[in-house]
């Protein structure tokens, strides 16, 4: 993901003479043909994130499209009182791609460690979160978001599903229909979602936009059983409001699986952590099928 996302920025960079891409030393290979294109409008900052921000809204005051990238705790949590004031607060568009989701790069230990950046970023007001679920879905988002006056934060992923869908813009995309039970999958998660939901009359929701979650296709194709499973690569609960929202005119039961609300002081990748925190396909079957009953 992290490389398609790259290649659709540069392609945006050289279509759009108001786009203005902001590194903080990550990627420069991917990104290196923007800047000899014009280096007026793609600038290194170097590791100085909060800078980054500050820089990239200079350039959206200025009328430019501005793109940051960067790793996500570095980009979500160093930063997150820029964005807030220098976006949120100013009322300014910008697209904030990060890579090293959760524990993509869990052999790094906890300084590489995100499973709070989509909590922490969808406080701010306005700000949209997209977490694509492969490279083609990236590729699209980036193009379709990159200038959309608001602003968004993309989150890519080392782990992709079996196959990419064709995405309702800024909606859930249903995947199928059943009675007795409804589950919204988020991102990277769902092909593992559908793997554990082997046996079980399902109807399958899938999420790229996490914030603001699409209420109303969720209120519209929820099944009729009372049951909801929300399943995200992001901290566990970390939608659950909206999901609870969206329901709140009939009797709903939820379970919220993701990552666990703790740090997570063991060294491995990124498959490791899934079969450790349970969420590889067994493990979120075992989850759902308790929960069922």
């Amino acid at each position: 993901m992290r490389q398609q996302a790259m290649s659709a920025v540069v392609d945006v960079f050289e279509r759009d003479e108001n786009v203005a891409v902001i590194m903080a030393d990550i990627s420069l290979d991917y990104l290196r043909r923007a800047v000899e294109h014009d280096p007026r409008r793609a600038i290194n900052v170097g590791i100085m994130e909060q800078s980054a921000i500050g820089v990239a809204a200079g350039f959206a005051l200025e009328g430019y499209h501005p793109i940051v990238h960067t790793l996500a705790p570095f980009l979500a949590e160093r930063p997150l009182e820029q964005i807030k004031l220098d976006f949120g607060y100013q009322g300014l568009g910008g697209l904030f791609i990060s890579a090293g989701a959760s524990y993509d790069y869990g052999e790094s230990g906890g300084t590489h460690h995100a499973g709070g950046d989509v909590q922490a970023l969808g406080s701010i007001p306005r700000l949209e979160v997209l977490v694509p679920g492969s490279a083609r879905e990236t590729d699209a988002l980036v193009r379709a978001s990159y200038a959309n006056g608001r602003p968004t934060y993309l989150r890519t992923s080392i782990v992709e599903n079996d196959a990419p869908l064709e995405l309702a813009p800024g909606g859930l995309t249903v995947v199928r229909r059943g009675r007795d039970l409804t589950v919204v999958a988020a991102g990277p998660f769902l092909s593992r979602t559908l793997a554990a939901l082997d046996g079980i009359d399902a109807t399958v929701l899938y999420a790229t936009t996490l914030v603001p979650l699409d209420a109303a296709t969720l209120a519209r194709e929820a099944a009729p059983a009372a049951e909801i499973v929300l399943v995200e690569p992001v901290y566990e609960g970390t939608t659950a409001a909206q999901v609870s929202a969206a329901l709140a005119h009939r009797p709903t039961r939820l379970l919220s699986i993701g990552v666990p609300r703790r740090f997570l002081k063991r060294y491995g990748t990124a498959e490791q952590h899934d079969a450790d925190l349970g969420l590889d396909v067994g493990g979120i079957r075992e989850r759902i099928r308790a929960f069922v009953g």
